[in-house]
């Protein structure tokens, strides 16, 4: 008998998802850019996957916002709410802790949700996936502008007609009947507008930053012949992450439920059943966005002010830095005498933290910088440590009166949130061994 599908809500979207086998460890299925959890029970190969890894694992699967059974809202949605419907699927389903595995363009996802928050996070299962899709230096194997354009295209164009058997199956493109199947599905799972927005965000994903942090058990596994991500893609993660196992596998099928899919269970099995002799993941080192903000001009203020005035103009920035924090989901961690340090879950709240705190301080007659940046902390009981809390002081350093600026490595995490920047250039930044690129918040 088919699991039934149960909805929970995230930021105000009704979030699709199933529970499937009963194994003794839980994991968590992060779907392509495309899914449906009943047309997909239809495609061949996807039930018997499931069956399989079902037998080892109490298997959670959902549907992204966007597609599927999940709401379809406006726009496409970023890695850091994707973030925050993941965690909600796992609360409702009742998993504390959980193997995640991320399938083509739920990669990335992973990858952030295993750095950001390891203490959920058993192992990593990465499959036909990448760290960045569009083509650049370090990445030539990817599509570049025109390439992706031309993907986007034919792919908007066919949608509805089974297309995506020729990129995602294509062992089954001679056979009608399994065009047929593809074509309901991809009329099922998400409209052909829908598909471009999601393209767009995929084409701005890169989380090769981020790829150093994390420090989980991972499995990256590729087809050798996929036809489209490069198998070099999983070279270049498995590369990047301390530890990781690259397992290639023959076929050129982009999905793992088509073509030969028991090898692939089979690593995953092996992979998971040793995952404790791994060890533990040391939760004193987490991905996070830290925010630093310093008060314009504090020195020739308090002079003008005097020690009592500007002790309880002080006391009113840091108690508004407080409610805003809070009301953002983050931590502050200490005042500096004229500014915050701060940390946020995801980079777009940081950012949006930043923009109403520099707005909202001007009340005060005050005038705050504020500087933005993701990357590795200690945790160090109620303090934090780390490079990133420095490349994050050194960012704010650069910022003019209220301007929130922030590294590439925010910009490249939050595609799809609507924030919008400018490029400041690059700058050389004390304690940073690499000139680093930097961008101001836009409106």
């Amino acid at each position: 008998m088919t699991s039934p599908i149960r909805y929970t809500e995230s930021h105000g979207a009704s979030i699709a998802y199933q529970i499937r086998g009963n194994g003794p460890r839980d994991l968590v299925i992060i779907p392509p850019i495309v899914s449906h959890l009943d047309a997909s029970e239809q495609l061949p190969g996807y039930t018997q996957l499931l069956d399989r890894l079902g037998g080892f694992a109490r298997l959670i699967v959902f549907d992204k916002r966007g597609g599927g059974l999940s709401d379809r809202l406006a726009g496409a949605p970023s890695l850091e709410v994707r973030m925050d419907d993941l965690r909600a699927v796992m609360d409702a389903a009742g998993s504390k802790r959980a193997a995640i595995f991320g399938i083509s363009e739920g990669g990335p996802l992973g990858v952030l949700f295993a750095a950001s928050d390891p203490k959920r996070v058993s192992s990593l299962i990465l499959y036909g996936t990448f760290a960045r899709f569009r083509q650049s230096a370090d990445h030539p194997f990817m599509p570049d502008n025109a390439q992706l354009e031309r993907l986007i295209e034919q792919t908007v164009r066919g949608w509805g007609s089974g297309i995506s058997m020729d990129l995602f199956a294509p062992s089954h493109s001679d056979v009608a009947e399994s065009r047929d199947l593809f074509a309901r599905f991809e009329r099922s799972a998400i409209s052909p507008s829908g598909l471009r927005r999601l393209w767009q965000l995929v084409a701005d994903i890169d989380v090769c930053d981020v790829l150093p942090q994390v420090r989980v058990p991972s499995l990256v596994m590729h087809r050798r012949d996929d036809v489209v991500v490069d198998v070099a893609a999983s070279e270049f993660l498995a590369s990047q992450i301390a530890g990781a196992s690259l397992k290639l596998l023959d076929g050129r099928d982009h999905l793992p439920y088509f073509g030969d899919c028991t090898g692939l269970c089979d690593e995953i099995a092996a992979f998971l059943t040793g995952e404790r002799s791994a060890g533990q993941v040391a939760d004193t080192r987490v991905l996070a966005t830290v925010l630093f903000s310093d008060i314009v001009d504090s020195t020739a203020k308090a002079a003008a002010l005097g020690d009592g005035p500007w002790r309880e103009l002080l006391d009113a920035h840091d108690e508004l830095a407080e409610r805003l924090v809070r009301a953002y989901g983050g931590r502050v961690i200490k005042t500096t005498g004229d500014g915050v340090l701060a940390t946020f879950d995801g980079p777009g709240r940081g950012v949006r933290c930043g923009q109403d705190f520099a707005a909202q301080v001007r009340a005060l007659g005050l005038s705050i910088r504020v500087g933005v940046h993701v990357g590795e902390i200690e945790l160090r009981g109620a303090d934090v440590g780390g490079i990133a809390v420095n490349v994050a002081a050194r960012v704010q350093s650069k910022a003019g009166a209220d301007q929130v600026l922030v590294s590439r490595t925010v910009t490249d995490l939050v595609a799809g949130s609507g924030l919008r920047f400018e490029p400041r250039g690059e700058h050389t930044l004390k304690g940073v061994p690499a000139p680093m690129q930097l961008f101001a918040l836009v409106g």
